[in-house]
């Protein structure tokens, strides 16, 4: 995706999106989510809590999990389902203290993620309000 000046952005933000019915196809499919992916968890090396929570030395793995499960969530290949079977999120995530700390270290990681892919307004305020409750919900220790 290619990166916008700031008056192209602007611009932009008044376009009419080409009209889809499928979200994953809507903000660029793989490659979008790719982006995403890989600058959330450049955030996730380098956060001293956060890093704890993922057992293996390489984030790949992780990464790829997590690239799966949001392509099937917003429309895309099913293969994190084929792969991995129902996301469970809550349950996978149980074994790690996720206190309201991690959940703000957690949503800044994010939040630059989304920023990175510079979508247009309604399409970035769709995908930040999912992450928003998915951390809230992830919550697990006080």
């Amino acid at each position: 995706m290619a990166t916008l000046q700031p008056a192209a952005r602007a611009a932009n933000a008044f376009q009419q999106p080409q009209y889809t019915d499928n979200f994953y196809d809507a903000v660029g499919g793989h490659e979008t989510f790719v982006k995403l992916v890989d600058v959330f968890y450049e955030g996730i090396a380098e956060d001293e809590v956060l890093r704890k929570m993922y057992p293996e030395e390489d984030l790949g793995p992780a990464t790829e999990r997590m690239r799966m499960f949001l392509e099937q969530y917003w429309g895309g290949p099913g293969t994190y389902s084929e792969q991995r079977g129902h996301p469970r999120l809550r349950m996978r995530h149980q074994p790690f203290k996720v206190d309201f700390d991690a959940r703000d270290r957690w949503l800044t990681h994010m939040r630059k993620a989304v920023d990175s892919l510079e979508l247009p307004p309604l399409y970035e305020q769709t995908l930040w309000d999912y992450f928003e409750r998915a951390a809230h919900s992830m919550v697990n220790s006080a």
